[in-house]
């Protein structure tokens, strides 16, 4: 299978965009996003793997978080990672979450 020198270019000067963007945000700021990436990526190969949205939440509510909105905050992921039509691959949800999370948070400023 043959790549375009095109999108082998484009891939790599997103990457080099995002992580530049990343960096200017707080060591705070990228862990968040980076959480709420792990937590719709969890979310995600839940949904892919037949667990109901009821259980899914079952988990959330018995598993320990170390600060007091996380427990929200990461039910309201996975509510709505489980009321997407999208079929994407953990991974793939992961890396869109923290994305829009570094840019939500840039745009912010």
């Amino acid at each position: 299978m043959r790549v375009s020198i095109w999108v082998v270019t484009t891939v790599f000067l997103v990457s080099v965009a995002l992580e530049a963007q990343a960096r200017a945000l707080t060591q705070n700021q990228q862990s968040v996003c980076r959480w709420g990436a792990d937590i719709a990526a969890g979310a995600q190969a839940s949904k892919l793997s037949g667990v109901s949205l009821y259980g899914a939440r079952k988990k959330l509510q018995v598993r320990k978080f170390p600060r007091p909105w996380m427990r929200m905050t990461a039910l309201g992921i996975t509510e709505q990672t489980y009321d997407s039509a999208s079929r994407l691959k953990p991974a793939a949800v992961k890396q869109t979450y923290y994305e829009q999370c570094v840019r939500h948070e840039l745009a912010r400023r």
